[in-house]
């Protein structure tokens, strides 16, 4: 792993003409660096995602992840603030700016409920889906597939609505999203669902225990029995992670049944017969 250059101390940064003050590290990973920045000229917090290129395939990759945010304006889909590339000595910084979600991803919150003891219950659970279900429409309307749906890649936002993150994973990945790759999306939806439902990936005990996971995706997924969940929820991730992909539902298909699935808003009283 590269070492990060010093970009900022304590001091401010320029991005569009705007100053921004830098707060603290969030995270890095690869060659990639993410610092929490607060914009001087509105008082709101940002996240500044600096990538260290070290050659021109670095600064196309980072210019591609910034296109393919641009390419969407969507309340499930993570939008880019701004952009800019910068030269650091002999190299290159992309500076890509980014909302900041105080409440992190749904990896945070599903970890955060299991150390109480606790899960996401199911009228959580069917509005996240939802959501990250619209983002994914709206990402293959485009012609493109999101290739590392997880949910450490979904960020919550104030009101707990899902967001779609790292769009760098699409470049180069423009795609017939009625074709395979979309039954592979789907197991993938699949897979985050399981997530939300009981606290860990499906096939996480798999890989555990040194098992093949390749082998284990070959073969029909174990539902564990809960009473948290309804036959319907059920239903609804055994048919996303059937073995055979042509058998496993669309996101329009999807969508529907979530949209009948949906919990009633507060103060709505439904008749049960």
């Amino acid at each position: 792993m590269g070492h990060a250059l010093c970009v900022c101390s304590r001091g401010t940064i320029i991005i569009d003409n705007k100053r921004y003050l830098f707060v603290q590290k969030l995270g890095e990973g690869g060659f990639s660096y993410v610092d929490l920045v607060e914009g001087l000229h509105d008082g709101h917090f940002y996240a500044l995602k600096r990538i260290l290129c070290h050659e021109q395939q670095d600064q196309e990759e980072a210019q591609r992840e910034a296109d393919m945010h641009r390419l969407f304006q969507h309340p499930n889909i993570l939008r880019l603030m701004a952009y800019s590339l910068k030269e650091r000595g002999a190299k290159h910084e992309a500076w890509l700016l980014l909302p900041f979600f105080k409440r992190g991803t749904l990896w945070n919150e599903i970890e955060r409920l299991k150390d109480q003891g606790n899960f996401l219950t199911e009228d959580q659970i069917l509005p996240l889906l939802l959501g990250i279900c619209r983002g994914l429409e709206a990402i293959h309307a485009k012609g493109y597939a999101h290739r590392d749906l997880k949910p450490t890649n979904i960020l919550l936002g104030d009101e707990g609505q899902p967001v779609l993150m790292d769009l760098g994973s699409m470049n180069q990945a423009c795609i017939q999203v009625e074709g395979s790759r979309q039954a592979l999306a789907l197991q993938s939806l699949g897979c985050v669902l399981y997530a939300m439902m009981f606290g860990e990936g499906p096939y996480d005990m798999v890989f555990q225990k040194g098992d093949s996971v390749a082998l284990a995706v070959q073969n029909d997924l174990s539902i564990p029995q809960s009473p948290r969940h309804s036959s319907a929820l059920r239903q609804l991730l055994a048919s996303m992670m059937t073995v055979d992909p042509q058998q496993r539902p669309h996101i329009p298909v999807l969508l529907s049944q979530l949209e009948a699935l949906q919990p009633p808003a507060p103060g709505q009283h439904t008749t049960q017969i």
